[in-house]
């Protein structure tokens, strides 16, 4: 279990209980129309585990209501709260707000423009989008397509923010699918980085001083950690990074 000490939180902030939280999370799950009773045992062991479940996107493969029907019966043995993001994968089929109904009615606090609390502690965020990192990130400049895509981005964090702004917690975790850092992509290829995350994800995260970690999927072969410019701790817990630290296909934090 990883310790997360908050930061120094804003003025105003409600301090909550001083009782710590165990939060787990992972992504990238990926299970498809075949994919039945697989990830049963892995919601029945953190519900002993954490006292929160992170979902962090690319919970199916195509985001087709049989795959995501598989995932609720599994979901099922999660007897802890749970909070969630869609990922890319959730996209493909078309139909992102179904799937989104269907994991809300499932009793997943999905997180589309809102934030919770839970026990004392904050949780926002949203899926997030690509763009680069850095000195690389993709500007608006050129060609209409580009600003298009770059707006796109723009908006995507701009909706992020907004579900950080609501909170009043002094610890907070934010959730998202693609990455705030190039920490985390590291181990991917390099040409494919500015398609893994953005650092304007990041730049929205550093305006908050109550954040106390921030979790992530995508990147399947990634590094497991890094952090933003102000310091925030990033976790990179899609499935596969996560079965290179162990057996656990989970990690839990304590904020």
């Amino acid at each position: 279990m990883t310790d997360v000490t908050p930061q120094t939180p804003q003025p105003g902030m409600d301090a909550g209980p001083a009782k710590r939280l165990r939060v787990a999370a992972v992504g990238d799950l990926h299970v498809n129309d075949t994919t039945k009773g697989s990830y049963r045992a892995l919601f029945e062991q953190v519900s002993d585990d954490a006292d929160v479940l992170c979902l962090c996107g690319d919970l199916t493969n195509y985001g087709k209501t049989g795959e995501v029907e598989n995932l609720l019966a599994d979901l099922k043995a999660c007897t802890i709260p749970m909070v969630g993001v869609l990922g890319n994968h959730e996209h493909e089929c078309g139909q992102p707000e179904q799937v989104t109904r269907m994991l809300c009615d499932a009793g997943v606090k999905m997180l589309t423009g809102q934030a919770y609390e839970i026990d004392g502690v904050g949780f926002a965020g949203g899926k997030g989008f690509i763009g680069g990192f850095g000195r690389y990130m993709l500007s608006s400049f050129g060609e209409a397509s580009i600003k298009a895509f770059v707006q796109e981005a723009v908006e995507d964090a701009n909706g992020i923010e907004n579900s950080i702004r609501m909170l009043r917690t002094e610890r907070s975790v934010v959730l998202l699918h693609y990455s705030p850092v190039v920490d985390t992509v590291v181990g991917e290829p390099p040409e494919i980085h500015a398609f893994l995350g953005s650092s304007r994800l990041a730049e929205t995260i550093d305006r908050y001083d109550n954040i106390s970690l921030v979790v992530h999927g995508h990147a399947h072969r990634g590094a497991p950690e890094g952090r933003t410019n102000k310091g925030t701790p990033v976790y990179n817990v899609a499935l596969p990074v996560l079965r290179t630290l162990g057996e656990t296909p989970y990690r839990v934090f304590e904020v």
